[in-house]
């Protein structure tokens, strides 16, 4: 069914400012709680905004699957005991991995009500203490839709989008590969990246397969971490003299459940709808016309090496199949015209699933801010961000800019 679009009329450019950023390090965090992960996080974004933690007014807890394993972020009660956040209203926001996304849509949405001047964003995740009874696919395999939870994993769909690529643009493994090497070089000057170390592309075409064509080093790891983020009105950061980042643009996209796009008779499998569609908003709110040329820097989504380069076609970096080309141009690393990922990608930070779209939030924010460290983007402006979650059909994209 087509439905009326939003196309931006109620402008959103420059209103909502990202004052503070924190982020705990990404990783086999056995030896921090949720609640752990909860406070480092939010009490890193609290002291880079240089308030109070009293000053936040409403916050937004972004958890994708609290049911198993640690039990923890099924409601907002759970942030407010962790950080002693009482007596204002916590919602807890679910949207497979774009839940932070949506966490971030939710906080800017109040700020622009005029209903807050200060609020949270936050997203936490803990997937490495959970039994494998009780895992993601064990959890979707006995809740999810019939057959693409019971007869298919998350590496097998994409596995699929990555064969129908090779087929329809002659893509290839060693393509991939390039992926995986680039986001594990940029997360190896990332202090808070899961993994830090340097590989080749024979170490990842030769580690064991998962689903035909991803192996183990073309697919994120399983993590835990939080990222948050605190907003304000950009005018009210301007009077106050404070360092901040302004949101340009912002794009939620729910395109279906889980049968979109799968039953699509009119989808080619190289191409994520949903994505499209959000780029598409979030740069008419940006008046972004040349995403390549303007952008100077981004965090996609890039959960398996595949994505990367469907998603930057998606997003116009590139006409469809060229994603490959712009890797091995060197396009999208560090020193390249569009570096994508510099903060190491999921393939490198990991993914504790509520946490990642802040995360990235976290890393462009520095980014803008000169304060980006080995991995600073020299003169960046314009940022973007971008994460896809369930069967590809829900989608965040949001343009920051320095202020």
């Amino acid at each position: 069914m087509n439905r009326p679009r939003p196309k931006g009329e109620m402008s959103i450019k420059d209103k909502v400012a990202i004052v503070g950023v924190g982020s705990t390090k990404f990783g086999e965090n056995f030896e921090m709680s949720y609640d752990d992960l909860l406070v480092e996080a939010i009490y890193e974004a609290v002291e880079d905004a240089g308030i109070e933690a009293r000053d936040i007014q409403a916050a937004w807890l972004s958890t994708a699957f609290p049911d198993a394993g640690v039990y923890k972020g099924r409601s907002g009660m759970d942030l407010a005991d962790a950080t002693a956040l009482f007596d204002i209203p916590i919602t807890r926001v679910s949207n497979y991995c774009a839940a932070a996304g949506d966490a971030l849509r939710n906080a800017m949405t109040a700020i622009l009500s005029g209903m807050y001047d200060i609020v949270l964003a936050v997203g936490v995740e803990k997937l490495r203490d959970r039994p494998p009874r009780e895992s993601l696919i064990a959890m979707n395999a006995d809740t999810g839709h019939p057959f693409f939870q019971k007869g298919i994993t998350a590496p097998g769909t994409f596995a699929m989008l990555a064969t129908r690529h090779f087929h329809r643009f002659g893509t290839t493994k060693e393509d991939l590969a390039l992926v995986s090497v680039k986001n594990h070089r940029h997360g190896s000057f990332n202090p808070k990246a899961q993994y830090g170390s340097l590989i080749d592309v024979q170490t990842v075409l030769k580690a064991p397969l998962v689903s035909e064509p991803l192996g183990v080093l073309d697919c994120c790891p399983t993590t835990d971490g939080a990222a948050a983020a605190i907003l304000m009105r950009a005018d009210d950061a301007r009077a106050r003299k404070r360092h901040f980042v302004s949101i340009k643009g912002q794009a939620f996209v729910a395109a279906g459940g889980n049968d979109s796009p799968f039953y699509d008779p009119d989808w080619d499998l190289v191409g994520w709808p949903a994505t499209k569609l959000a780029g598409e908003i979030a740069y008419q709110q940006a008046g972004i016309k040349d995403p390549l040329e303007e952008i100077d820097v981004a965090e996609v989504h890039d959960c398996f090496t595949i994505t990367e380069i469907i998603v930057s076609e998606d997003l116009g970096f590139c006409k469809k199949g060229d994603g490959p080309k712009l890797v091995r141009d060197g396009v999208t690393t560090l020193g390249g015209k569009l570096p994508i990922n510099t903060s190491g990608g999921l393939l490198s930070c990991g993914h504790p699933i509520g946490a990642s779209g802040l995360r990235m939030i976290y890393n462009l924010t520095k980014q803008l801010e000169g304060k980006a460290g080995k991995v600073q983007v020299e003169g960046a402006k314009l940022a973007l961000a971008h994460n896809l979650g369930g069967p590809g059909a829900i989608v965040a994209v949001t343009i920051l800019g320095a202020e």
